[in-house]
């Protein structure tokens, strides 16, 4: 595995992300959706550095199983419990490369009758979009690599690294 971005620097930018969200939401009644199995360690370091009342909840889709390219198929295996009628949702992923799973999203999260859902990703790797999604919020940009670590995974290892690298061999 190769050092793509160190643990400071994640910390670091998190910290950054929690103080622009915060001012953007300054009113509160926020909503920060995180997106399972991935951008759970990054919604709750992100969480965290809010100063904003917030609620939580999480969503969990499946595209890619086993493998290192997305299945193009989004399976809705977890909803959000939540209602989020009335509220702004903050979508949190880990990473946005196809943007398939983003747009089924926000689509999905657009019907509950939120006031907005905005999206907050930890990576964006964009040469890699099939599908326009918009992203408010972006940690770092990552031109390749299949990456894991602080919550990436591959076959559900690696998760529980403290920073991303560049997955050599998968």
């Amino acid at each position: 595995m190769k050092l793509v971005i160190a643990e400071e620097e994640i910390r670091k930018r998190v910290e950054e992300l929690g103080r622009r969200i915060s001012a953007d939401y300054g009113g509160g009644g926020l909503v920060v959706v995180g997106v399972l199995n991935g951008a759970f360690i990054f919604t709750a370091d992100l969480v965290r550095a809010l100063t904003v009342p917030v609620e939580v909840d999480f969503i969990r889709v499946a595209s890619y199983g086993d493998n290192t390219c997305s299945s193009g198929e989004v399976r809705l295996t977890k909803d959000v419990e939540l209602s989020l009628a009335g509220k702004d949702v903050l979508l949190v992923e880990d990473i946005v490369d196809t943007g398939c799973t983003l747009k089924h999203l926000k689509e999905l999260l657009g019907k509950r009758h939120a006031n907005s859902v905005r999206v907050c990703a930890l990576i964006d790797k964009s040469e890699r979009r099939e599908v326009a999604v918009e992203i408010d919020y972006t940690g770092f940009e990552i031109a390749e690599g299949f990456l894991v670590g602080y919550g990436l995974d591959f076959a559900e290892k690696h998760r529980n690294l403290p920073a991303v690298y560049h997955l050599l061999n998968p």
